[in-house]
């Protein structure tokens, strides 16, 4: 499609204006960050797979009821998405600690966390996204108490839902971010799943091996970072051995 005018651009996706009001286009790019932004790299392919990986999931979710910015793929790297005013947080569900957890807490990475825990992050990247609690979302007014309650609800039902999709294939799915919009129609407004679910946004360890399938690889250079996502989209039956086709069902491992 053509050119529209470019709205913003972030570490991993550019927006830019959509064909018709309330819609964007979001591009999904090669570029890979870490450390916020202190690591930078390029992986190749990375744009394509995580813009297939991510309309998957987010079209289940959708199917399932789960409230969602996007609307269809346009083509390999860009799709086309609702205009939502992001809420400005980080929204991380943990099942498995890794990570920062482990770092802060001193708890062991791999350890099976007793239940999933929801942590909010302030979307500022000169303050490295600092760990917040509900009293300052609600006090500096970044969520109501209602919005923080329709996030949390999601959040966790987006979680057993991937926690099942990727067991399904042979993935455990270790912690995810997400980000969450609101969406006015009508005068009336609903808190709904943005931006994207890829690798990029998760921890997923292969079941048998703990071997790692996501940005961890770039972070730690680990090397084999596109072979990663696109091992993901393989079992997610996404890109089958024969290359990329149209998205089927995914690939139950025994």
């Amino acid at each position: 499609m053509s050119r529209r005018k470019q709205i913003y651009e972030g570490k991993a996706k550019i927006l830019y204006e959509g064909p018709e009001p309330g819609t964007l286009v979001q591009y999904f790019k090669d570029d890979a960050t870490a450390f916020n932004n202190q690591k930078k790299g390029t992986v190749t392919g990375k744009g394509v797979i995580n813009n297939r990986i991510s309309e998957y999931i987010m079209t289940q979710l959708n199917e399932i009821g789960v409230p969602t910015h996007f609307i269809r793929r346009l083509n390999m790297r860009e799709q086309l998405i609702k205009e939502v005013e992001i809420v400005p947080l980080e929204v991380v569900v943990r099942n498995v600690a890794a990570g920062s957890l482990s770092t802060r807490l001193g708890i062991p990475e791999g350890t099976q966390l007793p239940r999933s825990i929801v942590e909010f992050f302030y979307k500022a990247d000169e303050l490295n996204d600092p760990m917040v609690t509900e009293e300052h979302i609600t006090a500096f007014g970044w969520a109501t108490p209602q919005d923080i309650d329709d996030i949390m609800a999601l959040a966790l039902r987006v979680n057993d839902f991937l926690v099942g999709l990727f067991l399904g294939v042979g993935i455990r799915l270790v912690d995810f971010k997400m980000e969450f919009g609101r969406l006015w129609q009508n005068d009336e407004m609903r808190i709904v799943l943005a931006d994207e679910i890829s690798p990029d946004s998760c921890r997923l360890w292969d079941v048998r091996t703990n071997e790692k399938l996501d940005k961890d690889r770039f972070r730690r250079d680990l090397g084999g970072t596109a072979e990663a996502y696109q091992e993901v989209a393989r079992r997610l039956g996404i890109l089958p051995e024969g290359g990329p086709r149209d998205m089927k069902g995914p690939e139950t491992m025994q």
